[in-house]
Order: C-alpha cells, then sequence, then structure tokens
C-alpha cells in the first residue's frame, strides 16, 4: 500500500498533486511519502510485536536525514555499512544503542568512531576484521560488543547481484571458522560477545530461505551455548522483497509467523533490517519527456533522467512501473524509456508498453525509494537531483538539487595550470 494515486486522470502523492510539485522544482526530482513510509514501518514492527525484537532500518536503501529522522521517531534502530552512515544516523536522532555495524571493509577510523559513539554491536565479516576491532578497543581502553556474521550457504533465489549468504560471496564467515571465531573472541578481554549475524540476500519473495537460514543459526546458537558462550541478539538481516511488477513477496504477517515459530524455544532479542520493505514503495522519481524518436528498429521516449539518477535498470536489469503523470486516453506503443546519458545502458526501460507521451509531460518511475538517490551519481558532470518529501498537503525540499558550483566543490586547478598565475 502506497500513497502514490490517481485523481480524475492525474497523480497525486498524498494530497498534493505530483505535476504540482514538479513545477516548483523542477524535474527529475525524487519524491517520497510519509504517510507510506510511517505505514510501513508500523506495519513491520506490530507484525513482530509478540517476539522481542529491534527493527534496525537498513540506512543504505535511502539515507536521507529527514527519511532517518521520520523513521527515528517511529523508534527505529539503523543498520548501518560505513562511518558516514553511522555520522547520518546520529544526525538524525537514531540512538546508538540502536545502531549495528556490518560491513566487509570497516575502516580503523570508522571502528574507532563507532566504538566512540557506542553503538549496540559490531557485524563482524573476517577474521582480520576482529583482530583490528579488538586492537582499537583496547587502544580506547573499552570492551567492543560484537556478532559475528555466520554465511549459511542458502540460496536466497535473487539476483545474483544481490545475493549474500552463499559460499561464494564476499560476506560472513563460513560455519567452522565463525565458530573459531567465537571461541577466540571468548578469551579476549577486549571483545564482548552479544549475538550473533547472519543476511542471505535483498528482495527475497519467498519466506523459505529465511527460515532454513535461521535453522542452521539457531543450531549454530544451541552449538554456542555448549562452550558457554550465550548470546543476547539473533541478527537475521534484511531482504524481504516488495512488488515492482509481478512479484508476490510475502506480507510482514508471514514472515513473522514463520520466524516466530522457530524461534520459540530461543530466549533471545531478534534483530530485524528491513530497508527496501520500508522505503522502496514509499517513492517514486519524476522525470520530464524530452524527446520522442523513431527509428526503422526502435521507438524511444527520451526523459531527463539518466542511470546516474536511478542505476538499478541498468546495473541488476531491475523492473519499475513507469506512468504518466497526467492519464488521458492515447495511442500504446511500446518504447524503450531512456536518459540522456552517453551509454548504450542508459535506459528506465526496455521494450516497454507505455502510453505514447509528448515532449514535456512527465513520468513517474514507481517504486524507487529504494537504492534510487542513495546510488546516483554525477556521471556526465550531471547534478544530482533534487529529494522531496510530501506530508499530507505540504510538501518539503530534503535535499536541494546540485548546482553546477556543486560539481566542482572540492577541486582545485595546481598553480602550474592556472593560466593567470603563469
Amino acid at each position: 500500500m502506497h500513497h502514490f494515486l490517481y485523481r480524475d486522470g492525474e497523480l497525486y502523492a498524498e494530497e498534493v498533486p505530483v505535476r504540482e510539485i514538479a513545477q516548483a522544482v523542477g524535474t527529475p526530482f525524487y519524491l517520497y511519502s510519509t504517510a507510506t513510509l510511517r505505514r510501513h514501518i508500523r506495519v513491520f514492527d506490530q507484525a513482530f510485536s509478540r517476539i522481542r525484537h529491534l527493527v534496525c532500518y537498513s540506512v543504505k536503501a535511502n539515507s536521507n536525514l529527514a527519511v532517518l529522522s521520520l523513521l527515528a521517531k517511529e523508534g527505529a534502530g539503523a543498520d548501518i555499512v560505513s562511518g558516514g552512515e553511522l555520522f547520518r544516523a546520529q544526525k538524525a536522532g537514531i540512538k546508538p544503542e540502536k545502531i549495528v555495524f556490518s560491513g566487509v571493509g570497516k575502516t580503523r577510523k570508522e571502528i574507532r568512531q563507532a566504538l566512540k559513539a557506542g553503538i549496540l554491536m559490531f557485524n563482524v565479516e573476517s577474521l582480520g576484521e576482529l583482530e583490528v576491532i579488538s586492537e582499537e578497543a583496547r587502544n580506547l581502553g573499552q570492551r567492543a560488543p560484537i556478532a559475528i556474521r555466520v554465511n549459511p550457504d542458502v540460496d536466497p533465489k535473487t539476483h545474483p547481484y544481490i545475493s549474500t549468504g552463499l559460499k561464494k560471496n564476499k560476506f560472513g564467515l563460513d560455519v567452522e571458522t565463525a565458530f573459531q571465531a567465537y571461541l577466540r573472541a571468548k578469551e579476549d578481554p577486549y571483545l564482548e560477545i552479544v549475538g550473533v549475524d547472519c543476511h542471505i540476500g535483498s528482495q527475497l519473495t519467498q519466506v523459505s530461505p529465511f527460515v532454513e537460514a535461521l535453522r542452521r543459526i539457531k543450531a549454530f546458537v544451541l552449538r554456542l551455548a555448549e562452550e558457554g558462550i550465550s548470546l543476547r541478539y539473533l541478527d537475521l538481516g534484511g531482504g524481504l522483497g516488495i512488488v515492482y511488477g509481478q512479484e508476490s513477496p510475502p506480507p510482514p504477517e508471514e514472515y513473522a509467523s514463520a520466524l516466530q515459530e522457530e524461534l520459540k524455544d530461543l530466549d533471545i532479542t531478534l534483530i530485524l533490517e528491513p530497508g527496501r520493505v520500508i522505503v522502496g514503495n514509499a517513492g517514486i522519481l519524476v522525470t520530464q519527456v524530452l524527446y520522442f524518436k523513431e527509428t526503422p528498429a526502435k521507438k524511444f521516449i527520451i526523459v531527463d533522467a539518466g542511470m546516474n539518477d536511478l542505476l538499478r535498470p541498468a546495473f541488476y536489469q531491475a523492473y519499475h512501473e513507469i506512468k504518466p503523470v497526467v492519464e488521458r486516453p492515447r495511442e500504446r506503443i511500446i518504447a524503450d524509456i531512456v536518459g540522456p546519458i552517453c551509454e548504450t545502458g542508459d535506459f528506465l526501460a526496455r521494450d516497454r508498453e507505455i502510453a505514447k507521451v509528448s515532449p514535456g509531460e512527465l513520468l513517474a518511475v514507481m517504486s524507487a525509494g529504494a537504492y534510487g538517490f542513495v546510488m546516483s551519481s554525477n556521471y556526465n558532470s550531471r547534478p544530482r537531483p533534487a529529494e522531496v518529501l510530501v506530508s499530507g498537503k505540504e510538501f518539503f525540499v530534503v535535499r536541494k538539487r546540485e548546482s553546477y558550483q556543486d560539481l566542482i566543490a572540492g577541486e582545485e586547478i595546481p598553480d602550474f595550470l592556472n593560466p593567470k598565475l603563469r
């Protein structure tokens, strides 16, 4: 359920016509719905009400400060993968004791930053990282709370680029190596074992891979208990999918019910890291049609949003529904919807049946709230788009569109190349 709906043939975001926002802020821009974000985080959290749990929103899905602040006010914690995401989470008011730090490449600087902040725990991805965390904790004279990410070798049945729980993936440690790592950590005075972590992938549309992973992790937890290692947290990660097109992912209630059955004999707090399922359908990308082009082989709708604005279609061959902002009876055509980037891979859709729209009209790229702006870039020296948040009858620019000056901020021409100084 989201709050981007047509009224009398015109697309609205909550109570505001999308066309009016476009007139005010220009295109392209990302548009997020407060009501949808609130509904999604509440429905997800409520689904687990019968389980002791903590929802740590996956910041990498959408890290806008306004979005993070809204989720913080709903009681969410954060799953972070960088020092920058920790900085953002704290700026948005997320309490450090609700923050878990994941990711395979934590630097010493980031580890110190997280230790000083007092985060809930590090999800440790390698033996080398475990040693560095111990060293940095010793240097600061404190103990580092850790969970080790166990790779359960479960096929998540998703796109290979977002599969993270197979042996061949770079994430986590295999079961036996992880077990030895726990024994090593048990003897370290600067490490405090608080949990275990597992994450098998993103955009999962079945419950069964989650259940299989949980069963394997549960057996691992019981094995640790035999060694006198008790855990307070079991972090199962995120990954629950959403509807982009024809998918039929399980609702949070079904997901929660399946996990509850598996956890009933464990005295442990479940940590969940939803990202896409919270923000994915809470946002759209609005773009303007620049040109219509027809060749002997193809029809093209050329728009002002490119792969630098929304990378998913080019990178993952991902599907996003694309709708006219103003509906009217018109011819249906098969066309590629492409952007202005100088790459053949710059497309939002290929061979898509769509209404034939004219230059100047607006299109809404749906389900763009997750992995949209966060994956954008300045390729082709294009300023990144604005981000806008709607709340009822009001809208707010929560990130200004970049300017040309923003593009060169931080750059310098050395004196020997500066003609004014020669």
